[in-house]
């Protein structure tokens, strides 16, 4: 049976608490210095239980990037009788759980300090704390009197779960004299806690406040002058970077501005016996072009480069008749032997070994792994080529590698740095500029490969020829010489996607010279005609820059 209440006061009476009911009652004294001096009588109703449990919270949020810290310290407890009464504590982050070894005795009285509680607020004081972190049992009444060097201006308390707003039992400052502040919870559970709240003008006491950062996302990546400060740094480099690859790309712009006119023309001069003859612009070789366009030798520029070999007569292609109606296309590749392949340039000379591996003949369908190896120092070979021929300062592919290479560590570092800056730290933002910074060296590391003033010039004496090619009139050239020069135009249309059109007036040309021979470096089965000489090298050229992309080399540049 429950113990009567006050009618007045709406309290327990001591000397009525009921069997198995609990009275807490903590009295707490604030001296000038800040420091809580706490008393707890706790009053079990016909004995207390074997052990019980009373919490203390260290730790509380404070405000966004803080936690509020409070020392409990000097923690003693006796029984009613003045025996000692045994204290266990149990100690993390956030609370100190102190066990009581009350054995049956009917009061259990506790004595500490408390420091951390009082701040400035304004022109006030204001003793803030968690009186009650927790009990192990139902306590039917906790009452708190807080007395201080001066009198009380304000009261606030909560009662329920942990950071509950909902407002205490009662509270009061002693009557009208208002000279100690009183609260009262009743039925506190398990677990549940009682907060207090009293201000004080500002000369009561020193102000104890005690804060730790607290770790949260916002927290963690607080811009701060130092971070906003690397943010800035970071911000110059980039734009100051971005500035000077504009400055250093501008150079193709500029140098095509005035250049690109100088090879507007037909590529060809006066050889032996005034015939015309085939000179592109700086003498440069389709693969060559490819490579100095995009900065990279992919499919393309072997494509382009063993067309090349066969208008030179170095090879000839030879489109072999349908084994059955559905089969597909498929061509003899013979090397002809002509003088002069040591005169070949490096990367030629290797692909035309690559294309014949076991003789003189070989089929399209047949080149497998052997070829793919060979592959290999082919794209080496021409990435050679842009340094000796001083195209480039340095091998794009390995400038390229090389940035891609720092862009990426430096994207991880960015990323561990930022991990360990957010645990361990509230600058973590610092480490995402570096995490910005690596991913931006990554992405423009595909742009770092810059020609020389002498690789911008030919850049744009490139430009120059294929501006004439996409407009070029047949009659540039003589009839005579129409299917010699116009077939050295092939190689480079492959480059320029423009092989379409000049199959087609290379077939017409070739037809109007020798209608029945065809084309000297091309054959065709039986009953094929120049007329489909424009599907056929078309058909080829898809098919070779299929098997070159198949290979494990050229496979990343589909």
């Amino acid at each position: 049976m429950s113990a009567p209440h006050d009618p007045q006061t709406h309290t327990i009476q001591q000397d009525e608490i009921a069997d198995g009911q609990i009275l807490n009652v903590i009295s707490l004294r604030l001296d000038e210095k800040g420091v809580l001096h706490a008393e707890e009588r706790i009053t079990f109703g016909g004995g207390g239980p074997e052990e019980f449990t009373r919490t203390f919270l260290l730790r509380e949020p404070y405000d966004t990037d803080h936690d509020r810290l409070y020392g409990v310290s000097g923690l003693t407890a006796q029984g009613g009788d003045g025996r000692p009464v045994e204290v266990s504590l149990v100690e993390d982050d956030t609370a100190m759980a102190a066990t009581l070894a009350v054995g049956g005795a009917e009061v259990v009285i506790l004595d500490y300090r408390v420091d951390g509680t009082v701040s400035e607020v304004g022109d006030r004081l204001e003793l803030e704390w968690t009186v009650v972190g927790g009990y192990s049992e139902t306590v039917e009444e906790t009452r708190v009197v807080v007395d201080a060097p001066d009198r009380p201006q304000a009261l606030s308390c909560a009662a329920g779960e942990p950071r509950s707003s909902i407002y205490c039992t009662s509270s009061n400052m002693g009557g009208p004299e208002a000279l100690v502040a009183h609260f009262m919870q009743a039925d506190l559970e398990p677990g549940q806690t009682f907060d207090i709240v009293v201000s004080y003008p500002g000369q009561t006491a020193q102000s104890t406040l005690m804060l730790s950062r607290s770790w949260s996302l916002t927290s963690a990546f607080a811009i701060t002058p130092v971070t906003a400060g690397v943010f800035g740094l970071l911000l110059v480099v980039l734009v100051g970077g971005l500035v000077l690859l504009i400055w250093v790309r501008d150079r193709d712009e500029r140098a095509l501005r005035s250049e690109a006119r100088k090879a507007d023309q037909a590529p060809v001069e006066a050889g032996v016996g005034g015939h015309l003859r085939f000179q592109p612009p700086d003498n440069v070789h389709p693969g060559q072009i490819g490579t100095l366009i995009d900065e990279q030798a992919d499919v393309v520029d072997i494509t382009a480069t063993v067309v090349d070999l066969a208008v030179r007569g170095y090879l000839r292609i030879e489109e072999l008749p349908h084994e059955r109606r559905y089969s597909s296309a498929d061509w003899l590749l013979t090397r002809t032997g002509q003088r002069g392949e040591e005169t070949l340039l490096p990367y030629e000379r290797l692909l035309l070994d690559a294309l014949f591996p076991k003789g003189p003949q070989t089929r399209l369908s047949e080149l497998g792994e052997d070829f793919s190896v060979q592959l290999a120092d082919v794209r080496e070979e021409l990435y050679r080529d842009m340094v000796r021929l001083k195209w480039f300062a340095r091998r794009p592919n390995r400038e390229r590698s090389q940035w891609t290479t720092v862009g990426i560590v430096l994207t991880l570092l960015g990323g561990l740095v930022t991990v360990l800056l957010a645990i361990f730290t509230h600058a973590a933002f610092t480490g995402l500029a570096l995490v910005i910074a690596g991913a931006a060296v990554t992405v423009g590391a595909q742009y770092m490969p810059a020609k020389t003033k002498l690789g911008s010039a030919v850049f744009a004496h490139v430009a120059g020829f294929r501006a004439y090619l996409l407009r070029a009139r047949v009659d540039d050239i003589p009839a005579e010489r129409r299917v010699h020069v116009f077939s050295r135009y092939l190689p480079y249309a492959i480059i320029f996607d423009n092989v379409e059109h000049w199959a087609r007036i290379l077939a017409a040309a070739g037809a109007e010279e020798s209608p029945e021979q065809g084309l000297f470096w091309y054959r065709g089965p039986q009953d094929w005609t120049l007329g489909d000489f424009a599907d056929s090298i078309k058909a080829f050229t898809l098919t070779l820059s299929g098997v070159i992309s198949n290979t494990r080399q050229f496979r990343s540049l589909i």
